[in-house]
């Protein structure tokens, strides 16, 4: 990963705090999941999903390290690149995860994580290059007040099951946001792209409301 930032640092011509940016983020990472380990992981080894996970956070980590930097098309061309290996590798560690019987519910959460900073990343890059306003951060916040919400309703707090609408729409806001930082896309394509994403992202996350609203009626009744 250092040789990487070095790479970036020459061959994109990036400022000095690039590579401390990207080690600072995947320490912070690696710091959550050392301690997620201590607490919740069942196995006695790190599996091969999780592993993967790893390689998806230290590119996460590469990738947040342009939000701030000043660049022309090949500073977008990297992070598009970079976000669309991200994707491919999301749900190769649900699958190495399941093909070896090493799934866990800290894996899951692990997984979670990396897939919320990393759309966060892509909306703050999806302002940066200028293509969209700034209500495209909302994109990258609603996981984030989703659980600052259930701080006061405790109602929120309990766990919503994975369906496969979730995961449409996960994988959707990815590509949507690669599709707007990616050079060849104008203002008007990646405006409407963004907006979409975003539509579809807040019906899932109220469709996930209205389920945890049912699930206490029934409760309670």
């Amino acid at each position: 990963m250092v040789s990487a930032g070095v790479l970036g640092v020459n061959g994109l011509h990036l400022g000095v705090a690039y590579l401390p940016k990207v080690l600072m983020g995947f320490g912070a990472g690696a710091a959550w999941m050392l301690l997620g380990l201590a607490r919740a992981h069942p196995y006695r080894r790190i599996g091969a999903g999780n592993q993967t996970t790893i390689v998806r956070a230290a590119l996460v980590a590469l990738l947040a390290g342009l939000v701030g930097e000043h660049g022309g098309v090949e500073v977008a061309t990297a992070a598009a690149l970079l976000a669309t290996s991200i994707t491919l590798l999301d749900g190769v560690d649900g699958w190495l995860a399941r093909r070896y019987n090493t799934v866990s519910s800290f894996g899951a959460r692990f997984d979670m994580e990396t897939d919320a900073v990393f759309v966060a990343v892509l909306s703050l890059l999806a302002w940066q290059f200028g293509k969209v306003g700034a209500w495209v951060l909302l994109s990258g916040l609603m996981r984030y007040l989703f659980a600052l919400a259930a701080v006061f309703w405790p109602l929120l707090r309990r766990p919503v099951p994975s369906t496969y609408r979730g995961k449409t729409i996960a994988v959707f806001q990815m590509i949507a946001l690669i599709i707007v930082i990616a050079p060849a896309s104008g203002s008007g394509l990646a405006v409407t792209v963004a907006a979409a994403a975003l539509i579809a992202l807040i019906f899932s996350f109220s469709l996930d409301v209205v389920w945890l609203l049912r699930q206490s009626e029934t409760h309670d009744r």
